[in-house]
This record gives structure tokens, C-alpha cells and sequence, in this order.
């Protein structure tokens, strides 16, 4: 029996299939740094969640806002309300996220700060990539996000700058992903579809 059918029952089918038709995820891209790769893999990932056709995925690109260091303006920079309605539009999200010593880019934890009830009871995803994976930028991801009351899936797909770039630019998978990426894709449209009935 699937998750969905053990917390909604089978009597509920008609409203969980509602949800996950208009399922709407995005795919953020955690740098904003010249020469970044997150671009090359946020479009590999919606490359592969497209071939699924259960859900609506789109690229996010928190460089596009052009938001200010949480703090030191006003807030009234129109990329602000236009980063937190994008957010609040979407039902799940699936992080690109790059380790930078040892944790995430200063550039995603400032565009998760400038949001709050956008992210709340929704699910997430992380593809990571660094040295060693990226393991422990996500580690420190999970605790903001949890912290934002957004639910991350456990199915973590970790990329190798050694291994799966070349000249650690040029993007290049190994095909042994693509199962992890299939498995972190079907959590986070289950969990999606299940907070989305909450929220309500």
C-alpha cells in the first residue's frame, strides 16, 4: 500500500489524484556566483522530472530576484514580493545546492530568510554536489528548512565534482543517479500531494 493511500485512505483517492494533478514544483538554484554549475544541473534534474509527467516542474532562479542582504534596505525591492509569490505558488521544491565550506551558499540561506509562510508545510528535495558530495551543505539545508516547517525527503541524490564534472565545470552524470533521482522525485510529489490537502 503507498504512503498516500495509508494516510488518506481509499475513500479519499478522488481528492488525492486533485492534488496531484496540479502539482506544482520548483527546481531552485542555490548560487548566484559567476561561472556557477548549478544551471547545468537543475536543468538535468527537470530534464528526467519532465519524462515523468506527474507534475508541473519549473526552473527557480534565485539570481533572477536580485535580492538584497536581508537586513540592510527597507524590503521594498519589488524582487522580494516577487520571490515570495513565486514560493507561495509552488506545492514542493527540490534544492540544487552546492557545499561552500563546509555549508550552503550565503546567497540560498539569505533567499530562504526572506521568506517565511511561502515555505511553511511544503516538502523538499536536495541534489547536492561538491567535494565530498555536498553531504554537509545539505545536512546544515535540512535544519533551515526544518526550521521553516518545510519537510524534507529522505532520498538524497549527491553528485561528485570529481567524478561526475569535468574540469569541475562541464556537467557530466554518472548513470547511477538517475535512480536516486527517481526515488527523491517520488517522495517529494508524495509528500507534496499529502501538505497540500493541509493548507487548505
Amino acid at each position: 500500500m503507498s504512503f498516500l493511500k495509508k494516510l488518506f485512505g481509499n475513500d479519499q483517492k478522488e481528492e488525492v489524484n486533485m492534488a496531484q494533478e496540479s502539482l506544482k514544483i520548483g527546481i531552485i538554484l542555490g548560487s548566484t556566483r559567476q561561472g556557477r554549475v548549478s544551471p547545468q544541473v537543475g536543468e538535468w534534474v527537470k530534464k528526467l522530472a519532465d519524462e515523468r509527467g506527474d507534475a508541473t516542474y519549473e526552473i527557480v532562479d534565485i539570481a533572477d530576484y536580485e535580492l538584497p542582504f536581508l537586513g540592510t534596505t527597507d524590503g521594498t525591492e519589488p524582487g522580494i514580493a516577487a520571490w515570495n509569490e513565486k514560493l507561495a505558488s509552488l506545492d514542493g521544491f527540490v534544492f540544487i545546492a552546492q557545499e561552500y565550506n563546509h555549508s550552503i551558499s550565503g546567497s540560498l540561506k539569505n533567499a530562504l530568510d526572506f521568506a517565511r509562510d511561502a515555505w511553511y508545510n511544503k516538502a523538499a528535495g536536495i541534489v547536492s554536489y561538491g567535494s565530498t558530495g555536498g553531504a554537509r551543505a545539505a545536512e546544515h539545508l535540512r535544519g533551515i528548512l526544518g526550521e521553516l516547517k518545510v519537510a524534507d525527503v529522505r532520498t538524497h541524490p549527491t553528485l561528485s565534482l570529481f567524478l561526475d564534472f569535468e574540469n569541475g565545470q562541464d556537467f557530466k552524470p554518472q548513470d547511477l543517479h538517475h535512480a536516486n533521482i527517481t526515488g527523491m522525485l517520488d517522495e517529494v510529489n508524495e509528500w507534496s500531494t499529502a501538505l497540500k490537502t493541509i493548507r487548505k
